[in-house]
């Protein structure tokens, strides 16, 4: 059997995008669509795609994470339904309304969390059990997810550090519910847009399988001053990128 010409790029592209999200708790499909993209693959086919790959890698970072302790349970519950909610109504609009015009929105929210997590990262906060506004930050960064091709894990996981969340147990609980985010939306997007490209999803989803467990261990022992710092910066980073390619500036 011929394997497709490009599949190693795919499965290294996965890869790298589960690690980043496995150890940081973000950024799987902004990292994933970037370098495809990058590669030439088209927009609407990278978007699809990594939705679908999504549900193989966030299931085994699950997985990884409840093997490892990295799973508050409380957290966890009070996410799940209102996440699930999001995505598929999220993604049941994406067909109707123009998601491209809330990224400029929420990609300055998102520079603002990223600004407040750095400033943690250099304070001693007490931590802190979020208890408050936890569903409906749930229904939202799912919602934001489905409609504008990502932030589950930007708008969930910096909410959260930026809080006082302790930093393992968000990026465990917020990693192990996107999984069912992601298998929501996924499933709503097949059922009214279709799928393709299986050599794309195939290789995505090896590469963010075998990277899951890597992120797992890593977040365990990194200090969490320089990975809050790297969070910031890299919500900063990505963010900045959406709001000047709306804009057109790059």
């Amino acid at each position: 059997m011929e394997l497709p010409p490009d599949l190693l790029l795919f499965i290294a592209i996965g890869f790298a995008a589960q690690l980043v999200d496995g150890a940081l708790g973000m950024a799987y499909g902004v990292t994933a669509s970037s370098l495809l993209l990058g590669f030439g693959v088209p927009p609407a086919i990278s978007s699809a795609t990594v939705h679908a790959a999504e549900c193989f890698t966030t299931g085994a970072s699950a997985a990884s994470h409840h093997a490892f302790g990295n799973i508050d349970r409380k957290l966890f519950k009070r996410l799940l339904l209102p996440g699930v909610v999001g995505a598929g109504v999220g993604a049941y609009l994406l067909a109707s309304l123009p998601g491209d015009a809330l990224r400029p929105w929420i990609a300055g929210y998102l520079v603002l969390m990223g600004a407040i997590i750095i400033y943690k990262a250099f304070r001693d906060f007490p931590p802190a059990e979020v208890a408050s506004h936890v569903a409906p930050l749930g229904f939202f960064g799912a919602l934001i997810d489905a409609i504008g091709g990502g932030g589950w894990g930007p708008i969930v996981s910096s909410n959260l550090l930026a809080r006082g969340n302790a930093l393992r147990l968000t990026v465990g609980t917020v990693n192990a519910v996107e999984f069912f985010v992601t298998l929501t939306a996924s499933l709503v997007f097949l059922l009214t847009l279709g799928l393709g490209h299986w050599d794309i999803i195939f290789g995505l989803a090896i590469g963010g399988v075998a990277a899951a467990p890597l992120g797992a261990i890593l977040v365990r022992h990194v200090h969490p001053r320089p990975l809050l710092v790297l969070v910031g910066l890299l919500v900063i980073g990505l963010s900045t990128r959406t709001l000047l390619k709306h804009f057109g500036l790059f």
